[in-house]
């Protein structure tokens, strides 16, 4: 069904998209160890000309423009940006701008974001962008447009679009993606069921040849897991080791038991790997069983012993944990020193199975979507108290960045040591601030 917009009048200049990332929390200084937002990058690469892109990104303005200036406004929104989103949405659609809305959450709630939009994005932008742009101009914008569902094991499209991030300040604005997807269809995350269930790679030439056009050392890899299928990530990571980089991103640690894999991702210039451990029993236990992992302990180890910082992703909340996942989950800390430790309250978004069997359970205690953030209990737990979930989760933090803790593990780190100091004293503040009462 089409919801028709009128023809846009003939102007001497081109035609104006802003995307917005939203975020209702002002960051202060820390919006400088911020990343960019590469889902804009990624749509701004996709719009043709003669259309005029601005990004505002929220975590960096201090103000938003008026939508008079603008033919179309973009959003994305997580789910815990959705409130926001749909008040911006609001407001523009107020001033006589068509909103579009695209991104996670208007994907696994098409029929919610409808309801603040003139058209919305369901699943990845890139196949459908061109024809969004077209029907604006032509006057015939419809409410949805569905990407196909991902197939193959090819990730293409456009390098993302750096400009559009001029007099912004991130810690690096060279950020990229080499693959999306995943197979493993982890009860919690949305990944699986809407970005493809296989692990897609972009051809290592296309990786190397964006790679190549960084003027400084450091580049980020915002993939879900960038190791996670190792023959479709050795071309690319071969090719690195020419290009004296030093890069980061995010994987499981399942790719630390082949060793000469794991010699490969060091001499290629990583310098750092955030690792989802999950939970340490149960549900993320029986997911290493199937994996065919090691112990987690062994293999942050050796990723360390290679001279790569790694920082743990835990989470805290599963059926099968009580009380003592806190104590159990300080004491991984304590024994493998990783250079990070990071905590999460398990959170069933939208769009997951774990969304589905809570809500059939009847175990959602609310639909705030602001507070679907990994930072609030938002389901009651079957083995404690939500309020018991969410002060463990606090103590576990402010114990894991206390002084000795941190000290700990750096001097038991020989890598990098100022780096990883002076990471875990910047983690430190915000973590000491918790108070360990729940909203």
């Amino acid at each position: 069904m089409d919801r028709r917009v009128s023809s846009l009048p003939r102007k001497k200049s081109a035609p104006r998209l802003l995307l917005i990332y939203p975020n209702r929390h002002r960051l202060g200084w820390v919006r400088r160890f911020q990343l960019p937002p590469l889902s804009l990058m990624h749509v701004a690469a996709c719009t043709p000309e003669p259309w005029e892109v601005v990004l505002v990104d929220e975590v960096q303005e201090e103000a938003m423009p008026s939508g008079s200036g603008f033919d179309l406004v973009g959003i994305t929104c997580m789910t815990e940006q959705a409130p926001r989103a749909y008040e911006l949405a609001a407001r523009f659609r107020g001033e006589g701008v068509p909103v579009v809305l695209g991104g996670i959450h208007p994907t696994v709630l098409p029929q919610e974001a409808a309801l603040h939009a003139d058209c919305v994005v369901v699943g990845e932008a890139e196949p459908v962008w061109g024809r969004v742009l077209d029907d604006v101009l032509a006057g015939r914008m419809a409410s949805a447009y569905v990407a196909p569902e991902p197939s193959g094991d090819l990730l293409q499209g456009p390098w993302a679009r750096r400009d559009i991030l001029r007099g912004k300040r991130y810690v690096t604005t060279q950020a990229l993606q080499a693959s999306r997807g995943c197979p493993y269809d982890c009860p919690f995350c949305t990944v699986t069921p809407y970005f493809g269930r296989r692990f897609r790679y972009r051809a290592a030439g296309d990786v190397l040849g964006e790679l190549a056009t960084f003027r400084e050392r450091l580049a980020i890899f915002l993939d879900d897991n960038l190791l996670g299928d190792p023959r479709r990530a050795a071309p690319f990571l071969k090719g690195m080791g020419r290009l004296d980089l030093q890069w980061a991103s995010q994987t499981t640690l399942r790719f630390a038991q082949d060793k000469d894999l794991l010699q490969l991702v060091a001499r290629s210039g990583c310098l750092a790997l955030f690792a989802g451990v999950e939970a340490l029993g149960g549900a993320a236990s029986h997911l290493a069983k199937l994996r065919g992992q090691e112990p987690q302990r062994d293999l942050v180890k050796r990723v360390q012993d290679a001279g790569i910082l790694v920082e743990v992703s835990l989470i805290f909340g599963f059926d099968d944990q009580g009380e003592e996942c806190f104590e159990e989950a300080l004491r991984f800390v304590e024994d493998c020193a990783p250079s990070g430790a990071t905590f999460h309250i398990l959170t069933p978004y939208p769009g997951t199975s774990l969304y589905a069997q809570f809500e059939a359970e009847g175990r959602l205690l609310h639909k705030d979507w602001e507070r679907y953030s990994h930072s609030d209990v938002v389901f009651r737990p079957k083995r404690m108290s939500p309020e018991r979930l969410y002060r463990g989760w606090v103590e576990a933090r402010q114990a894991a960045y206390a002084w000795h803790s941190i000290f700990s593990r750096v001097a038991r780190n020989s890598h990098h040591r100022f780096t990883n100091l002076a990471y875990n004293v910047l983690r430190k503040a915000p973590n000491d601030r918790l108070i360990p009462i729940m909203k």
